[in-house]
């Protein structure tokens, strides 16, 4: 089976589509034909070594797949060979084929194709996460997402409206919040030509917003946490931008502000039933029509390199979708 293949961190360029062979399931692992894979901006992180997750070379990057159940290992009760699935894995996505445990596994919407099934789990369950777990967003507050057009700030998008906040979308072109706008953004801050602190004064009237959906970090975090309102919350998501801001903590003193994290990840681990109970609420609403997956790119193996190199250099928007069979 072919796989893209980085055989030491540091260089995405590097990257290779390889003949591998194929995996086997051990007991309760499923082997999955994977029909398509998605882009994210940990894949990236992971190939250059800059990420929690630092799987021994060599490894295929890739963490959210979507395919066919091929093999089932011993001890597998709820699957069968054939079985339309996705999954989250550490990393492996980026292949023909990949080897899961079978308790990342889940099954794919009945409604739902292999290609917006690769972009949908991971996106908007860790937004859906942070906004109403971490943040309690409540209908007509006001949610600022910074990168909106990124894969996780467009699913904020979406979500915050289907809460019924009001929602201003930042990003960093005209083209990006085009995109944001369709998916129901109420305001739009272009901070790569506008103020982004003026320029929130300006859509809520110099009242400031109740939630930040922050992604990016790096230089637009600190605007973003000043306009917040008295007990407003900023959700510390990811740092796009490469750099970790250092905030004044006396603005959450001030303003009793929240600054709260976001390891979407590790508290699928520790809170399955929560997890469990996102995900219907999400498949509810998806099959409502509520949620549309922006998948604006298709690419076979060689051409995720390019894609993972856009993502570093900030140039996606919405999900990026890999299909090996290509």
């Amino acid at each position: 089976m072919r796989a893209l293949i980085c055989d030491d961190v540091g260089s995405i360029e590097a990257l290779r589509v390889q003949d591998r062979p194929s995996p086997v399931p051990g007991a309760r692992q499923l082997l999955i034909d994977v029909k398509a894979s998605s882009v994210n901006f940990p894949d990236a992180l992971m190939v250059l070594g800059k990420y929690q997750v630092k799987p021994p070379p060599p490894f295929s990057p890739g963490c959210e797949l979507a395919g066919i159940v091929a093999a089932v290992g011993p001890d597998v009760g709820r699957f069968s060979v054939g079985d339309r699935v996705t999954a989250i894995v550490p990393f492996g996505a980026m292949a023909e084929e990949v080897v899961v445990d079978a308790e990342a596994v889940l099954p794919i919407l009945a409604a739902m194709d292999f290609v917006t099934a690769a972009g949908f789990v991971l996106t908007y369950g860790t937004s859906y996460h942070a906004l109403v777990d971490r943040a309690k967003l409540s209908a007509n507050e006001t949610l600022l997402v910074l990168g909106a057009a990124g894969g996780v700030g467009l699913a904020a998008v979406e979500l915050g409206k289907a809460i019924g906040a009001h929602v201003i979308a930042a990003a960093s072109s005209a083209a990006k919040l085009a995109l944001c706008r369709e998916h129901g953004a109420d305001h739009l801050i272009d901070y790569g030509t506008q103020n982004l602190r003026e320029r929130i004064h300006e859509c809520t009237d110099r009242g400031g917003v109740d939630v930040v959906f922050d992604p990016v970090g790096g230089a637009y975090s600190e605007p973003a946490l000043r306009s917040l309102r008295f007990g407003g919350r900023l959700l510390v998501v990811g740092f796009a931008a490469g750099e970790i801001p250092k905030l004044p903590l006396n603005l959450a003193l001030l303003g009793e502000r929240g600054i709260l994290g976001v390891l979407w990840g590790e508290w699928t681990r520790r809170d399955p039933g929560g997890y469990s109970r996102n995900l219907r609420i999400l498949g509810e609403w998806y099959r409502a029509g509520r949620l549309t997956p922006a998948i604006t790119e298709r690419v076979d193996l060689a051409g995720a390199i390019g894609a993972l190199k856009r993502m570093v250099d900030r140039q996606v928007s919405g999900k990026i979708i890999v299909l090996p069979e290509l």
